[in-house]
Parts: structure tokens; C-alpha cells; sequence
């Protein structure tokens, strides 16, 4: 066997060849791969590749170049490399737990998790804390991930579906819309958005689309939770959604909706716009506002649960405004990856490899996981330093270890940088502030309008929104406030008679002053009736502010008006009235008694007269005083059933009518209604008692119980139907003041115009008075009356006289009869010797004179003759002597003739 050997010097040569072949590979690869000698950071993330969501298809991708490009940069992270270890989660939250476990017990330790869907996330950042992770969502919209006390350690990049709040109040207060209605399905997506207080927008109707939802929960591959719900408030068992949907969509029309927000899925929305087609909620008089995330021609594709055609989904949904999320910067300004938008989209269609971008799930979303990543990469820059400072490092890091954590979570807090999604930063919840689009369907097809920061509270108005109406509609019908005022008309013509009622009545009142001094006035009590007059005439002023309101007056000047009408009416009502019945009541106190208590009661002074009238008025005046106190009047407005007026107008009237009320007013009223309806009441009852008795010291008080009569019937038949027709106006008006204007032309006619006439047609005027003054003196007219009634009451004693001497006479001439038939039996003798003495002649019948004997005979009852003991004969025979004949009368019965 042959053996070669070589000499030392190659050997040595050869070595060294080898190892300058080994360093300049060693330079090169480090020139060529920077990452090696690193420290690696590991990043552990969920891409749901498929399920409900697949975002992860594009997301993964964009994520990828992300982590190469912060990689190769030299000032972010220079001593560490992240590597990203993902899983597919199906977007299930079963499968995330699994996942998850899998993630935090596997080496190595991850310092960060990523989730995609807000289902899966929701897991993730609630178990998160335990842990010390952080947690970046790219794909979660969910405000439910907005609450701190439950997720304290959570970020996401995808903005909260909450953003499109300040849109939507932006919109609003654009088109100056404050009623809003909202229609919602009842997951938690879209209940969580509706939940956030919006406080321009006053939400009036909240309604429900019926969904039937499985949801399940899968631990470990081993236990599955399955709930079957239907997540409807208007549903019992599941059932059609068509018939869930068409029961509460009479409620938007009932309460007037025109701007309706509608949040809910795609399939959902289909349904719901048919039955807006059916009950006609849209046109020129609404607004829908959806989602902006449906397909563009989500209302065109077949769906066999509706009953609608294209054309009729067309039609219904014209016009609707949406908004989305911007996820791709509209702008070309390069940011923290100095990539333009558009070509990061170029690099991420050449990294799918050509694939369809609408058949790629989460493409639209994927500019937010690249942003994620750079977030992620700067906010941990920041703390590098930071944690250099506190003796730490970021490889550290471990589950325990809650001070890198905190310095993490300070960097990602206060993020703010240029991406390929838009200027990226985080509110105080963790979720990204982002643009928001906004577009709006015209002729099909949806146009952009605008956008709108919420950073920075900022509309960009394209100025292109179209409208089928002349303009955006108004939120709700417009209603035109109008006052219902009095006629005109009416309150002219009633004013006018009360004018004329006012000018009579001074006129009486001139009339019964002027002549206060004629007996005739003064036996009517002519005071009583002046305050009759005065309080007609205010009763009558009270018409006019009765007829004021604001058509005439200001607002704040309207409760004088009130208190005008309350005191004129009341006023003149107990003047009026109360001087009447005071007459009516003296007449039957002192007519109406037994002769005893009568002649205590006809001497009444005339100012007990004017006392009855003055407590009268002392009750109103305090009782109106209380009321003024205690519960003034104030003026209150109804309000009536609204009215379409003539035409296609979108408009209704508001009818109002102002009043004049109190708090307690039915109270006040009661009372004061009471009060007066027992004097009325009490005051016919005295006119009906005293209407067949006569007196001259009242002389007209039949006239007054007329009056009585008359005003007491127009007062109780006007204060309930007033208080009935109080809503009318005008019947109102011209009820109350033509009862007023009836009641006092009556009584002014019935009490003053006989006694003018009595005084012309008779010429009594002043001249009765000038001649009562010469012949009497001082005397009054209440003397005459006293002397009148002495001389009654000796007719009266004397008619009793004559009848008692009547009725003697006729006993006597009875007994004379008898006498004379005994002397005719007697001697012819006897009459004889009498023959020769003159007779007296016998009395005739009813005739006390007729016995007085004649001239030349003596006069027993003026002479003092005794009588002798009897006549001679029945012819009461006188001898010229003086002396009787012979006779059997007694001398008794003689004097009593002559008594």
C-alpha cells in the first residue's frame, strides 16, 4: 500500500487556507443575513384560514411582510429578530381555547398574542392577564373589547364598531337630524354599539330582527356547549324572520321615524328592506343608515326567504347612507414602513400570487395586520431603553414578570405613526381612531360622499350627496305651532253690545241719581239700585278682556289679563246680584213672618240694607284675594290633535290654545261655583215666595225677583257648559259673554225703564218732590208710611165698633117688637089716656140716630135723666113732660142703646 505523506509546511499551509476561507464565509453571511447573532422575540398569533371568518388568508401574508421588513431595519430593534408562531383558529372560540393552551404551554415563551376575530379575542384578552400578555388584534370590531376592567391588557388595530357612532352624530348634526331611530339584531356586535349614549340623538325605537343563532363553546376537543337561541324580544319560538320583522315596523310609522339606523348582518338586511318595501318606509321622506361592509350588490343576490323582487329591493333601499371603516390610507404619503398604500397593495398581490382579492378572505383587513406588526415592533423599540435603564431586557420576559409588561403596554398606549391603514393610535380603551368612509347608494351603486377623522373631529364633505326629495328630508314631520285666537268677527260684534250695555247703563244710573229725591224712586231704594247699575257695568267691562288674548296682547302680559277677567266679573257679579237679592230678602223677612215678629221687622234702617251688601262683597273680595295668594292664575296652552294640512306637504299643524288655569283651578272654581249657586238658588226661592206681596217701601221688587229669575237661569245653565266647551274657543267666548250681556240688558230694562216711564207718561219728576217739600216740611216719606198704617189700624178698630152696635141694635129692635105685640092686648083705655102725649117714633132698622129723640124732649143719655122703669106702650112714648108713660123697658136696656 503506498502511503503519501506531506511535509509540514503544506499541512500548515492548508490550515490556514481553510481558515480564511471559513472567516470570509463568515463575513459574508453576516453582510448578507444582518438577523444572525440576534435576539429573538416570539410573537404568538391565531389566523382563522377558514370558518365564519377566514381572514387569515390575506392577513397572514401582509403580516409576514410586515416582520421581514422591521427585521431588516437597522434602527428598530437592532439586537433582536421577531418570529412569528400562528395557528389556525377557524375564527372558533372552541378551537382558540385549544389553541391558546397549546401557545402558552409550548416553548418558547411568547411575549405577545395576536388573535383575528372579535369571538376568538374575546377569549384570548380575558385570559390574557393571567398570563402577563399583551394582546394586538387585527381583525376585532367587537365594542364589547372597548371594556378595560375586563380586557386590561388589549389592543387591536381594526377600530371598534362604536366608530361609526361619531360619524352617524356627525351626519346628524350636518343635516341637523335629533330623532333617531334604530333597528338592530340583538348579538353582541351590534347591541354594544347601540348601547353607546349618544347625546345628540335621542333614540325613540328600538326593534329587533329575529335571528336563530347556534352557538357553541368547545374546551379542549373534549366538552361542547352548544346553545340554540332566538334573539328576538317579539318571538317565542323561532319562526319566519319575515313575520318577526313585519310586527314592531309599524312602530317607526306610529312614532313618526324618518332617519332609522340599521344594524345588522347582510342576510338580515335583505329581510328587513323587504318589509320596508311593503310598509313604504322609504322615499323622499326617509333615511336608512347601514354598515358599510355588505357586498356592493348585497340587495340584488337571490334569497329565497324574501318574497321581494330586485327591482322592488332597488327601489327600497335608493338612497341609504353608509359607513365603513377606512383600512387602506386614501392618502399617498409614506409612512413608518415607507410604503405608499398602494404599494403595500402591490406587494401584497404579488405575495397571494395573483389570487382574487374578493375571494380572498380578510383582504381588506390586511392592511391593519401589517400596521398591527408595526406597532408591535415600535412600541417595543420604546421600551428598550426604558427597561436598559431598570438593569432589564426584553428577552427577560416571562410570565411572572410584570414590569416589562407595563413598559410594553406604556409603549403601545402611546403609539402614533403613519400607516398603510391610516395615522395609527390608540384611544384609552386600546382601540385604534381611524377614518371613517362614507358612501351613499345613487342609481345603484354607492358613490362616495365623504370621510371623516375621529382623531381629530374632521368631515371631508365631497359635496356630491344626492337626495329624492328636493333635499335631505327633515327628522321627523314638521310641526307648525299654531295658536287658535278668537274671532274677530265675534269679539267686535260682542264688544259692540256691551258698549251699548255700558252707555245704558250710565244712563240709568244718571236717571236714578238725578232723580233720587222722587218719592216714587226713593220707595224703590234707589242706593241699591245704583250699586245694581255700577255692577252691571262691570260685569259688562269683563267682556272685553274675556275676548283678549294673544292676539292682542304679548305672552307675559297675559296673566293681567286673567286677573282683569276674574275680579271685573266677580265684582260686578255681587254688586249686581247682591243688591237684588238684599231687596228680595228685607221683602220676605218682613212680609213672609207672623204679625208679631212683622211689627218687629218693618222698621229696618236702609244702611242694614247697604251692610247685606257690603258683607257680600267683603266675601268675594277676600275669597278672590286667597285665591291670587295662594294659587294665582298663570297661563297654560293645550294642545289639540295635530292637522295634515291640504297637499302633498310634509308638514302638520299643532293647534294651541292658551288659557287661563291655576294648579288647583277645578278647586277654585268648586268653591267660588258653589257659593254662588246657593245665592242664585236662594235668591229664586225668595222671588217666588215674595211674588204676590205689595209694599211701598220696595216698590219694585217684582221686577227685581224678574231679574232674579232671569240671571240665575243664565248663570246656571253658562258656568257647566263654559267649563265644556272651554277647549272651543269661540262657542266658549260667545256663550260666557252673551249670557253676561242678556243678564244685564234684563235686568237694567226690568228695573229702571218702568219707572222712567212712570215718571214721563205721569209728570212726576221733580215737581212731586217740590210740593212733598212744601207741605211736609221736614217730614220723610217713612212718616207718611207710619201715619198710613195708624189710620189702618183704626179703620180696623172702628168697623169692629159698628159691628158690635150693629148687632146690639137688631137685638133690641127684636125685644121692642115683642113688647109692642104684649101692649096691643091691653085696654083701649090706656090708649086713650096716651093719646093726648106726643109719640116718639120707633128706630128705624140699622139707624142709631134715628133715636135720638127730637127737639124740645129731654135726652136721657146727654141730660142725665134717670129712665123711667117702662114705656106706656110698644111706641117709646115721651110725655111733654119729660117724663115716661107707662111702660115695662128697663131703664139697663135704654142706656145701652145710647151707650
Amino acid at each position: 500500500m503506498a502511503v503519501s505523506c506531506q511535509s509540514l509546511p503544506e499541512v500548515r499551509r492548508s490550515i490556514i487556507g481553510q481558515t480564511l476561507i471559513f472567516a470570509s464565509l463568515t463575513l459574508l453571511l453576516s453582510w448578507s443575513c444582518p438577523a444572525l447573532g440576534k435576539k429573538k422575540l416570539y410573537i404568538g398569533a391565531l389566523f382563522p384560514m377558514s370558518g365564519g371568518w377566514p381572514g387569515g388568508q390575506a392577513c397572514l401574508p401582509s403580516a409576514q411582510m410586515a416582520l421581514d421588513l422591521v427585521n431588516k431595519r437597522t434602527d428598530i430593534l437592532p439586537e433582536y429578530e421577531l418570529e412569528l408562531i400562528h395557528y389556525d383558529s377557524m375564527c372558533d372560540p372552541g378551537e382558540a381555547t385549544k389553541l391558546l393552551y397549546d401557545l402558552l404551554y409550548t416553548e418558547p415563551i411568547k411575549m405577545v398574542l395576536m388573535p383575528g376575530c372579535s369571538s376568538v379575542s374575546t377569549l384570548v384578552a380575558e385570559a390574557a392577564r393571567m398570563w402577563n400578555l399583551i394582546v394586538l388584534s387585527y381583525g376585532s370590531s367587537s365594542p364589547a373589547l372597548s371594556n378595560r376592567q375586563r380586557f386590561p391588557t388589549f389592543f387591536r388595530t381594526h377600530p371598534s364598531a362604536t366608530l361609526h357612532n361619531p360619524t352617524r352624530v356627525q351626519l346628524f348634526q350636518k343635516w341637523k337630524w335629533t330623532k333617531i331611530a334604530t333597528i338592530q339584531q340583538t348579538t353582541e356586535v351590534f347591541t354594544s354599539v347601540n348601547s353607546i349614549p349618544i347625546r345628540v340623538v335621542v333614540p325613540f325605537c328600538l326593534l329587533c330582527v329575529c335571528a336563530l343563532l347556534c352557538v357553541c363553546v368547545c374546551v379542549c376537543s373534549v366538552v361542547c356547549v352548544c346553545v340554540l337561541c332566538c334573539v328576538c324580544v317579539c318571538c317565542v319560538f323561532p319562526s319566519p324572520v319575515r313575520l318577526c320583522v313585519t310586527l314592531p315596523f309599524l312602530n317607526p310609522q306610529r312614532q313618526d321615524a324618518r332617519i332609522i339606523v340599521g344594524l345588522f348582518y347582510e342576510t338580515e338586511a335583505r329581510k328587513v328592506f323587504c318589509e320596508v318595501y311593503k310598509e313604504k318606509l322609504y322615499g323622499k321622506k326617509y333615511v336608512w343608515f347601514l354598515i358599510g361592509w355588505y357586498a356592493d350588490n348585497w340587495f340584488k343576490i337571490k334569497d329565497p326567504s324574501i318574497n321581494c323582487t330586485v327591482e322592488q329591493m332597488t327601489e327600497a333601499v335608493e338612497g341609504h347612507v353608509t359607513t365603513e371603516i377606512v383600512m387602506l390610507n386614501p392618502e399617498t404619503v409614506r409612512g413608518a414602513s415607507n410604503l405608499t398604500s398602494q404599494e403595500f397593495l402591490n406587494q401584497l398581490m404579488s405575495k397571494l400570487g395573483g389570487k382574487n382579492p374578493e375571494e380572498t378572505g380578510g383582504f381588506q383587513e390586511a392592511p391593519l395586520a401589517y400596521d398591527a406588526v408595526w406597532a408591535l415592533a415600535l412600541a417595543l423599540n420604546k421600551t428598550v431603553g426604558p427597561l436598559k435603564a431598570k438593569g432589564r431586557r426584553l428577552e427577560d420576559f416571562n410570565y411572572n414578570n410584570r414590569d416589562i409588561t407595563a413598559e410594553i403596554y406604556r409603549a403601545l398606549n402611546t403609539s402614533s405613526f403613519e400607516g398603510v391603514s391610516g395615522h395609527v393610535v390608540f384611544d384609552a380603551q386600546g382601540s385604534r381612531m381611524a377614518w371613517t368612509l362614507i358612501e351613499q347608494l345613487q342609481g345603484g351603486s354607492y358613490k362616495k360622499i365623504g370621510y371623516f377623522d375621529s382623531t381629530k373631529g374632521n368631515l371631508s364633505w365631497y359635496g356630491n350627496d344626492k337626495w329624492i326629495g328636493p333635499g335631505p328630508p327633515a327628522d321627523q314631520t314638521v310641526v307648525i305651532e299654531v295658536f287658535r285666537f278668537l274671532s274677530q268677527k265675534l269679539f267686535v260684534s260682542v264688544s259692540v253690545f256691551a258698549g251699548l250695555g255700558i252707555l245704558l247703563g250710565i244712563v240709568c244710573l244718571t236717571f236714578n241719581i238725578y232723580n233720587s229725591n222722587v218719592r216714587y224712586i226713593q220707595n224703590s231704594q234707589p242706593y241699591l239700585n245704583n250699586m245694581t247699575a255700577v255692577g252691571c257695568m262691570m260685569a259688562l267691562a269683563a267682556v272685553f278682556p274675556l275676548g283678549l288674548d294673544g292676539h292682542h296682547v304679548h305672552r307675559k302680559q297675559f296673566p293681567v289679563v286673567c286677573q282683569f277677567r276674574l275680579w271685573l266679573l266677580g265684582l260686578g257679579f255681587s254688586l249686581a246680584y247682591g243688591s237684588m237679592f238684599t231687596k228680595i230678602w228685607w221683602v220676605h223677612t218682613v212680609f213672609t213672618k207672623k204679625d208679631d215678629k212683622k211689627e218687629k221687622r218693618k222698621h229696618l234702617e236702609p244702611w242694614k240694607l247697604y251692610a247685606t251688601v257690603g258683607v257680600l262683597l267683603v266675601i268675594d273680595v277676600l275669597s278672590l284675594m286667597i285665591w291670587q295668594i295662594v294659587d294665582p292664575l298663570h297661563i297654560t296652552v293645550e294642545k289639540f290633535v295635530r292637522e295634515a294640512p291640504k297637499g302633498d306637504l310634509d308638514v302638520l299643524i299643532q293647534p294651541l290654545l292658551e288659557h287661563c288655569s291655576s294648579d288647583k283651578m277645578n278647586t277654585w272654581l268648586g268653591v267660588v261655583y258653589g257659593y254662588k249657586g246657593l245665592l242664585l238658588l236662594l235668591g229664586i226661592f225668595l222671588a217666588y215666595e215674595t211674588k204676590s206681596i205689595s209694599t211701598e217701601k220696595i216698590n219694585d221688587h217684582r221686577a227685581v225677583g224678574m231679574a232674579i229669575y232671569n240671571v240665575s237661569v243664565l248663570c246656571m245653565i253658562t258656568a257647566p257648559v263654559t267649563m265644556i266647551l272651554s277647549s272651543q274657543q269661540d262657542a266658549s267666548f260667545a256663550f260666557a259673554s252673551l249670557a253676561i250681556v242678556f243678564s244685564v240688558y234684563i235686568t237694567l230694562v226690568v228695573l229702571f225703564v218702568p219707572k222712567m216711564r212712570r215718571l214721563i207718561t205721569r209728570g212726576e219728576w221733580q215737581s212731586d218732590t217740590q210740593e212733598t217739600m212744601k207741605t211736609q216740611g221736614s217730614s220723610t216719606n217713612n212718616n207718611d208710611e207710619e201715619k198710613s198704617r195708624q189710620l189702618e189700624r183704626e179703620n180696623k178698630e172702628l168697623q169692629k165698633i159698628i159691628q158690635e152696635k150693629e148687632e146690639r141694635v137688631s137685638e133690641l129692635r127684636n125685644q121692642l117688637v115683642e113688647r109692642q105685640a104684649l101692649r096691643s092686648r091691653r085696654r083701649p083705655s090706656t090708649a086713650n089716656q096716651n093719646h093726648s102725649t106726643p109719640l116718639l117714633p120707633i128706630p128705624s132698622n140699622n139707624d142709631p140716630k134715628s133715636l135720638i129723640p127730637p127737639p124740645g124732649y129731654p135726652n136721657p143719655a146727654s141730660d142725665n135723666h134717670s129712665l123711667p122703669p117702662s114705656f106706656s106702650n110698644s111706641s117709646n112714648l115721651y110725655q111733654p113732660d119729660g117724663k115716661i108713660s107707662r111702660n115695662n123697658c128697663h131703664t139697663s136696656r135704654l142706656q145701652l142703646l145710647y151707650k
